[in-house]
């Protein structure tokens, strides 16, 4: 899917007044960028899979964590920020050789719409429609489908990802907002909301187990837990991040830790210590199945607390 120049997406939907300013610049590795200032926050989104680079509300810091050493590519996934995983998350259920995660996050999207709100928010909808691929990527995914992925942008960051299955079959996705959140030292952060709950972990052959008290990291985790619609809460000590969702019954919990890090080699240095994935999925017994013609719709709210 060709990319817009930076002057038609400018001259079709920036805009300045008021103090709220949202307009498209030319980001790393020549890949468009949205850069958006309202009264509650910042943000910059790539247009390269929708994928969200920083969120600052108002008088915070930084909620997103982005490597220091993140590539910039053409084609390529980003390291940090929220790539989407779509339409399915981890490997391929049937031809390992597609991309984990789906090809959502390395393809462009179309910015279709943005708008001031009354509320002081900053709306952005962008959207992917299968049918505009290329050959390669409508081979691994043959059923007709859109995705539109609405942004509104403010003291809390909402995510409304909806799959709209206009083919003639019914069609299961996966999926997940696989979001890089910065903490102040990951081995001192707790995660809340997913006591008692079972879960798979990868790092021990998905084998199912269940978390005892709050979850916390001092080794690689790499878990998919399991019946978990509540709201979730990392607590890194020196502040509180709510994650609050609809249309998901899975959590997905990633840090790397440091020999897997060394070996990724786009974390930067120390980077684990200085990020958690919280992930709002459908993932493993959470897939969704979507009839001829219906969608669904993924809903994820992050705030911070104090």
């Amino acid at each position: 899917m060709n990319m817009p120049a930076i002057s038609q997406l400018n001259d079709k939907f920036s805009f300045e007044h008021g103090g709220h300013r949202l307009a498209f610049v030319n980001g790393e590795g020549g890949i468009p960028v949205v850069e958006v200032k309202n009264g509650l926050a910042s943000a910059r989104i790539s247009l390269q899979g929708a994928h969200v680079l920083s969120w600052v509300p108002a008088g915070e810091d930084e909620v997103i964590w982005l490597s220091t050493e993140a590539k910039f590519a053409p084609g390529k996934s980003v390291r940090g920020g929220i790539p989407i995983c779509w339409p399915w998350f981890g490997a391929h259920a049937e031809n390992s050789s597609f991309p984990a995660h789906g090809f959502a996050r390395t393809v462009n999207w179309q910015v279709v719409a943005t708008e001031q709100l009354s509320s002081g928010e900053t709306q952005i909808t962008f959207r992917l429609d299968t049918v505009q691929l290329d050959d390669n990527l409508r081979a691994m995914w043959p059923l007709s489908t859109t995705a539109e992925y609405h942004l509104t942008i403010g003291k809390t960051l909402t995510m409304e990802l909806t799959t709209f299955n206009h083919s003639d079959e019914t069609m299961v996705i996966g999926q997940a907002l696989h979001t890089y959140f910065a903490v102040d030292d990951v081995s001192c952060t707790r995660v809340l909301g997913l006591e008692g709950r079972d879960y798979l972990d990868k790092t021990d052959g998905f084998a199912c187990k269940n978390q005892l008290g709050a979850v916390t990291i001092g080794s690689e985790v790499d878990r998919v837990y399991l019946g978990t619609p509540d709201d979730v809460m990392i607590d890194d000590g020196k502040r509180k991040l709510r994650i609050t969702k609809q249309g998901s019954k899975s959590t997905v919990v990633w840090n790397p830790w440091q020999a897997v890090a060394d070996k990724m080699g786009d974390l930067g240095e120390n980077g684990y210590l200085k990020m958690l994935c919280v992930e709002s999925a459908n993932a493993a017994d959470d897939t969704v199945s979507i009839a001829s013609g219906k969608s669904f719709t993924l809903r994820v709210v992050y705030g911070v607390e104090h």
